[in-house]
């Protein structure tokens, strides 16, 4: 069961704020990227493709944080520490849709054998700082 969202991860989120999404590396140091994401109810959808550092990190410990801070006060910014859901179903059209949400454009042709994942972090815990 996931927290609640508070209302400045919301704003950023709805306002397609880039996010950095840390995972756990098999040495347990911490792994960082940036990324695009959304919101779906109280969960924040992202996408990535099988194989990555991050996804293979994901599949093996689901415990995920996202920071985003907001653009005109970057003193403000909220941090949301949960787990990820992995699954292939809607790949594609997640990452065309995430595309066209920030950069305005369709995502790029990738290779047929590439495999695009959509990830679902379901927050356990949400914190803001103002």
């Amino acid at each position: 069961m996931s927290v609640p969202l508070p209302d400045l991860a919301t704003r950023l989120l709805d306002e397609n704020t880039y996010a950095t999404l840390s995972t756990i590396n098999p040495d347990g140091a911490p792994q960082a990227t940036v990324i695009w994401l959304k919101r779906d109810g109280d969960d924040i959808l992202f996408s990535t493709i099988r194989g990555r550092r991050k996804t293979m990190n994901m599949e093996r410990d689901p415990r995920v944080a996202i920071c985003m801070f907001d653009p005109k006060d970057p003193y403000a910014y909220v941090e949301i520490r949960g787990h990820v859901e992995l699954t292939e179903e809607n790949g594609r059209e997640l990452i065309q849709e995430l595309s066209q949400r920030y950069d305005g454009v369709d995502f790029r042709i990738e290779p047929p054998d590439v495999i695009r994942v959509v990830c679902r972090v379901i927050a356990d815990r949400a914190l803001t700082h103002h």
